[in-house]
């Protein structure tokens, strides 16, 4: 049994790693309540870290009953297949808060990275930011490491809280989530592909279900579709960023190493660790075809950003040189009427400039490694 005290501006802290062979009668929940309880002597504040929850039955129980003492702030982490941030609003009836916690954002890999920029960009780009992973010197070290949480923790995770039986059908709808970040695509569509290409009877609904599961258990996230003139949403097709692109990679065996869809994944993730809510976003225009007819087109906004009374329409380029580029990217800018800012992060070191139009032009470098960024 271990704890640590700090006096002063911390208060006091006590740390239990319910995994360790040395805690195991902590395990028992009134055991460890009563433990816990001998600690609070005085109406200083006390913090109690309690780590791998999973392993004490009735934890819930346990963790209800300490919060009724009004000088103790709790932190409890623990397996995603017994334990999910959305257990805490139904166990704790309003009186847990759940702490995000993602992978390494670049600046902080970053920050840590015995290299220039163009070294550290490549490398996160590869093996994203799980802490492990960059502590590794070797590339086999580090394919190995995410290959292994992959399956050993994040897929035996879901397949044990969720019960999933059908688990080749899992792995398939995994790397096709893999294959196609940056894709606008639904479960229905992927279950027509399967029907189509592999003769498979996996429906909608259980993709459904286990896209879900993935949601829940941090591996992916999603990114609802926006219609900007119209400001409402639209449900038909979504886009699927992995939360760590190492995962992802590893996923596919380190190939389909798309830079652009990979950028636009590493974007999007840098945003919500911001703060900032983040959809798709589609403008709907009517344009002439080559008979000069007026068609409907639905010209695409990588990312309609949010926070507060703040907005930003974001475009993810790789490489803006040719001027056939540079108008496919603006084209979607242009067709929108109100004035918040409009802005193109292309591949490089490129510093932020505004063009004649006023649409700002920056780096990947500037945007990571700059929190206010999106400011300029």
């Amino acid at each position: 049994m271990k704890a640590l005290f700090g006096y002063g501006r911390i208060g006091h802290i006590i740390e239990i790693a319910l995994d360790g062979i040395e805690n195991e009668e902590l395990r028992d929940p009134k055991i460890c309540y009563q433990y816990i309880k001998g600690f609070i002597q005085d109406e200083q504040k006390f913090y109690l870290l309690l780590d791998e929850v999973q392993f004490m039955p009735r934890f819930e129980e346990m963790l209800n009953s300490l919060l009724r003492i009004g000088n103790i702030d709790i932190y409890v982490t623990g397996s995603n297949s017994k334990f999910l941030s959305s257990d805490v609003v139904t166990e704790f009836r309003g009186r847990g808060d759940e702490v995000r916690v993602y992978p390494l954002s670049f600046a902080e890999f970053f920050s840590c990275y015995e290299g220039d920029y163009d070294d550290a960009w490549g490398e996160y780009l590869l093996y994203g930011g799980l802490p492990q992973a960059v502590q590794f010197s070797s590339e086999r070290q580090k394919m190995e490491y995410l290959k292994n949480m992959l399956t050993s923790v994040y897929l035996k995770d879901v397949i044990e809280r969720n019960h999933i039986q059908n688990v080749d059908e899992l792995d398939a709808l995994l790397d096709v989530l893999a294959s196609s970040i940056g894709a606008l695509t639904n479960p229905t569509k992927i279950a027509n592909n399967f029907t189509s290409e592999q003769g498979s009877n996996y429906s909608n609904k259980t993709i459904s279900n286990h896209i879900d599961c993935l949601t829940e258990a941090f591996l992916i996230s999603k990114a609802n579709r926006y219609d900007i003139k119209g400001r409402k949403y639209i449900g038909a097709n979504l886009k699927y960023y992995f939360t760590d692109i190492g995962i992802r990679n590893a996923r596919l065996n380190f190939r389909q190493q798309e830079p652009t869809h990979l950028m636009e994944n590493v974007v999007y993730n840098e945003l919500l660790l911001r703060g900032y809510n983040v959809d798709v976003g589609i403008v709907n225009v009517y344009d002439k075809n080559q008979e000069g007819r007026q068609v409907h087109k639905q010209l695409e906004v990588d990312f309609v950003v949010n926070q507060g009374s703040q907005r930003y329409y974001i475009q993810v380029a790789y490489d803006m040189a040719a001027r056939e580029k540079q108008e496919q990217e603006y084209k979607s800018f242009r067709s929108i009427s109100d004035s918040f800012k409009k802005i193109v992060i292309t591949n490089g070191t490129l510093k932020p400039w505004r063009n004649e139009e006023g649409f700002v032009i920056m780096g990947m470098k500037y945007f990571l490694l700059n929190t206010n960024s999106l400011e300029f």
